[in-house]
């Protein structure tokens, strides 16, 4: 069972390292991607160790390739277990994508058929990723812009089997279920409402851009208002839960993202102050 934790925070990236070194900033928690830290010593990992001491850590990661047809990599996973055992994080998490294949990285997340088949190999390299990590672990629901037809069952009943058979949880990318609502054409609101709720951990909330035909989840964008209202719409289902606002190119200053997690704190005392009135 992976313990709650109730608190905003944001993602730390290169240009704010010194802001968070040398002031002490308004977060509950940071997250890092974990590749950019996953080797020995180093700059990158003293740096991580010097904002552990005063932040929590959150942990996610691009590469472990949960639907990876030729399983996972035990040696990247050997060189996550030594950052989680010295970081010890609040959670450690990647994506419901492969990105892997006869030892190709195609550098991307792709996305994978709901399926029976899909399932079982995606269960099977959670449970290694697990056993391997000595933890369970978050999944993120992916942003995708191809789909599979026809699918054996729907994205949430794919992600509620998964966290049933392995006790992983959930990261909620509310921007990812904008994006791929809005290339596939389905109601976000239905699959909000439809998530296995309890399985929640952590949020990231994001922006996207608009592509030749679709919506592309960039990170480069703040977080526009068709997010926020998702968010607004799916917090009062859950327990309580960590938000962080990801932000990964055309990076602001610091006060800017700062700005905008006091949008999702202002969302979430609004959502408190509703149902205590109800």
């Amino acid at each position: 069972m992976i313990a709650p934790f109730a608190g905003f925070g944001l993602g730390l990236r290169k240009p704010h390292y010194a802001d968070f070194l040398e002031h002490r900033i308004a977060v509950d928690f940071v997250e890092v991607i974990s590749e950019n830290f996953m080797v020995d010593g180093g700059r990158p990992r003293r740096i991580l160790r010097e904002v552990r001491a005063r932040y929590p850590v959150a942990l996610h990661g691009v590469s472990m390739s949960l639907g990876s047809a030729d399983g996972l990599d035990g040696a990247y996973l050997a060189r996550l277990r030594a950052l989680v055992d010295e970081i010890e994080p609040l959670f450690v998490s990647d994506h419901l994508s492969w990105t892997r294949s006869e030892g190709f990285s195609a550098h991307d997340l792709l996305p994978l058929p709901y399926t029976g088949e899909a399932l079982d190999l995606v269960c099977a390299n959670i449970g290694r990723a697990q056993d391997a990590l000595g933890r369970a672990i978050l999944v993120e629901n992916p942003s995708t812009y191809i789909d599979f037809t026809p699918a054996a069952m729907t994205e949430w009943e794919f992600l509620d089997a998964i966290c049933a058979r392995t006790g992983c949880g959930l990261l909620l990318d509310v921007n990812n279920v904008f994006v791929s609502a809005t290339n596939h054409g389905f109601d976000p609101l239905a699959y909000l409402d439809r998530l296995p709720h309890r399985r929640v951990r952590q949020i990231h909330l994001a922006g996207h851009s608009q592509g030749a035909e679709l919506l592309i989840d960039t990170h480069d964008q703040p977080v526009p208002a068709s997010v926020w209202d998702l968010y607004a719409h799916v917090l009062p289902r859950l327990g309580p839960v960590a938000t962080m606002i990801e932000r990964d190119d055309a990076i602001p200053p610091l006060y800017a993202l700062l700005s905008e997690l006091d949008i999702a704190r202002q969302i979430a005392r609004d959502g408190a102050r509703a149902a205590a009135c109800a």
